[in-house]
């Protein structure tokens, strides 16, 4: 396994969250990395990413103000703090591994997937 995330929770709406994400060395050091979610039946959506220096983020206009991405002193770590979550935001999260080292909004600039973390926000 090559990206991990976890964090993932069943909270009320206003509550938040951060969700975690750890990437081998080898995978994930020098890439952007981005933070995805899909609910059943729809494609996956963009949330957020990040550079590889972690100086440059992006967020989809659902998220910009609540949520915010950042990577760790390790640079193969990431997280997704979240906050006035809603019960929009319930989904199955997803963090990825670019294929370059800027910010990438497209599941096809992604080439490496965690699992999956499941948030469930309850009105």
């Amino acid at each position: 396994v090559q990206l991990q995330a976890s964090g993932g929770g069943l909270v009320q709406a206003g509550d938040s969250l951060r969700l975690s994400c750890t990437a081998s060395r080898r995978t994930a050091t020098n890439n952007g990395m981005g933070w995805f979610r899909q609910t059943p039946g729809k494609e996956r959506e963009f949330v957020a990413a990040v550079d590889w220096r972690g100086g440059t983020t992006r967020y989809a206009e659902s998220v910009e103000g609540r949520f915010t991405i950042s990577r760790g002193y390790a640079q193969n770590t990431m997280s997704l703090q979240m906050n006035s979550l809603k019960p929009e935001d319930t989904a199955v999260y997803y963090c990825a591994a670019a294929r370059g080292s800027s910010v990438a909004t497209s599941t096809t600039s992604y080439n490496y997937w965690g699992q999956g973390t499941l948030v469930t926000v309850s009105s």
